[in-house]
């Protein structure tokens, strides 16, 4: 009997520590003190927008949408790629009207060409019918979405972000190693690295990165040579070199965020900004609240600097009040826009 009392003690104190452990590296103990960079303006029209990324140069915005709350509850309705223009001298333009209504896009990625200024644009497309696909969009002369193919593989198990390389070559990221259900969430609890990168060459997919713990958010420099992916149940930044020919990236650099990074942006300047849930089993509990009633704190944090010289600085930060479970942070000029996972309304920021 003694002998059975000291094992159970001992699996008590361990649960026990298992579990502050959980907590504390979920943020769950931080006090939050709210703040923003300037007037926040919500913009309505495009629910759960949940990745947006700017033309570099032109001042406008495309916005990932798709109604998780709908999906959820088992009623779906059909998502859409958004022409937002910073100007507000035009409405958001719905580019996707013709696609297929089984559209369910999540992270987007842009191609320019430096040369003809033809316009790519790769989304990840959660099919409820054809299962996990990259959809290839050019943009029409009207600025339209043309769909040009839809690529699939079994190595796509649970994709996320993607970001171009070329008009044909891309990575995406894998956010887990099981698709959608229990093993998934345990995957999550018990913070095992089972996500990875995958590479299309144009022809295959190839795993270039593994044993990552939630790959979500994935970006690359302006000249190619650096890939930028986020972590989200790692807390961290990781860069990589990329090795142009092959494709191949190699570990330079981990950035301990101490918070959950989402999706990935960078401004002209090359600076990196990443939204990230501070607190993420608050986030997870709102993730899963079909009503809408749980709330989840949303941050901005700017990555700036090189190689291990990177530094992060916290530029907004929310209790949930005003916006909950921001997925992404697109900056353009003094113009800041912040994406929510399941939100009605994105947020349009002034930066000082």
């Amino acid at each position: 009997m003694k002998k059975l009392l000291i094992i159970a003690g001992v699996l008590f104190v361990a649960l026990g520590g298992l579990v502050l452990k959980t907590l504390s590296d979920a943020g769950q103990f931080k006090h939050l003190t709210p703040h923003a960079p300037g007037k926040c303006t919500p913009v309505s029209g495009m629910p759960g927008a949940e990745d947006i990324t700017f033309h570099p140069s032109l001042g406008y915005a495309y916005v990932s949408s798709d109604d998780r709350r709908a999906t959820l509850a088992g009623r779906p309705v059909p998502g859409g790629i958004y022409r937002y223009d910073l100007s507000g001298t035009t409405p958001p333009v719905l580019l996707t009207g013709s696609f297929s209504p089984d559209f369910h896009p999540h992270g987007i990625g842009l191609h320019v060409d430096p040369s003809s200024g033809a316009q790519t644009l790769f989304v990840v497309n959660h099919s409820r019918s054809e299962g996990q696909r990259i959809e290839r969009f050019e943009v029409g002369e009207d600025g339209l979405l043309v769909h040009r193919a839809s690529l699939s593989d079994a190595l796509l198990v649970s994709p996320n972000d993607v970001v171009a390389v070329d008009a044909q070559r891309f990575y995406v990221t894998n956010d887990h190693g099981y698709p959608p259900g229990a093993r998934q969430v345990l995957e999550d609890y018990l913070q095992l690295a089972l996500g990875n990168v995958l590479y299309f060459d144009g022809q295959r997919f190839q795993e270039v990165i593994r044993d990552t713990k939630y790959a979500n958010g994935i970006n690359r420099s302006a000249d190619g040579r650096t890939v930028y992916l986020a972590e989200s149940v790692g807390r961290s930044l990781r860069s990589y070199e990329r090795n142009l020919e092959t494709g191949a990236l190699t570990l330079l650099n981990t950035l301990d965020l101490k918070s959950g990074p989402d999706n990935i942006e960078l401004d002209a300047d090359g600076n990196l900004w990443i939204a990230s849930h501070p607190k993420m089993l608050d986030f997870a509990s709102y993730a899963g609240d079909l009503t809408g009633k749980s709330r989840a704190p949303a941050q901005v944090l700017r990555v700036t600097g090189t190689g291990a010289d990177l530094k992060a600085t916290e530029v907004y930060l929310d209790d949930g009040s005003q916006t909950a479970g921001t997925a992404t942070a697109a900056v353009f000029g003094k113009r800041m826009l912040l994406g929510p996972v399941f939100e009605k309304d994105f947020l349009d920021c002034e930066l000082p």
